[in-house]
């Protein structure tokens, strides 16, 4: 009797535990990058996505995230902003869309290599139904994505 309750303390303990396995160390070249990109971040945490390392951080009032690949080299830049910093374009493009009733959960701006930028806007019609809308700059939407 005392092994099955010590079996099952040891269990429960294990799955009580939280923990975090970074599979590579963050090279240098990665870590300059960021602190000449950003170098007022703060709440810094590193991510390895495997095919690049994402850093997600605050950079003043903003909730960001940045991705690198593993030589250093910048390839994407994520920034949480409010719906109502939306250009009139995109919020005259969610207007128009299928998908105007809906909640809106969270606006991002997206800006990738070759300086494109896209806007991001989550919305859920249920606790079943999320999507992700991405919208160009003239306020087009370029895609919608069903969320898993």
């Amino acid at each position: 009797m005392k092994r099955i309750i010590s079996c099952l303390f040891v269990i429960a303990l294990l799955h009580s535990v939280n923990i975090q396995a970074q599979f590579r160390k963050i090279p240098a070249e990665v870590t300059e990058a960021f602190t000449v990109q950003f170098p007022h971040a703060t709440k810094l945490s590193w991510k390895d996505n495997i095919t690049n390392f994402q850093a997600n951080f605050n950079n003043g009032d903003t909730v960001m995230l940045v991705k690198y690949n593993n030589k250093g080299q910048w390839l994407e830049t994520i920034s949480n902003i409010p719906y109502d910093q939306l250009n009139d374009a995109i919020k005259d493009g969610f207007d128009k869309s299928k998908f105007n009733e809906w909640d809106i959960l969270l606006v991002q701006k997206i800006t990738s290599l070759n300086n494109e930028i896209l806007y991001r806007i989550e919305v859920r019609k249920n606790a079943f139904r999320k999507t992700f809308l991405y919208f160009n700059e003239k306020g087009q939407l370029q895609k919608d994505v069903p969320a898993l």
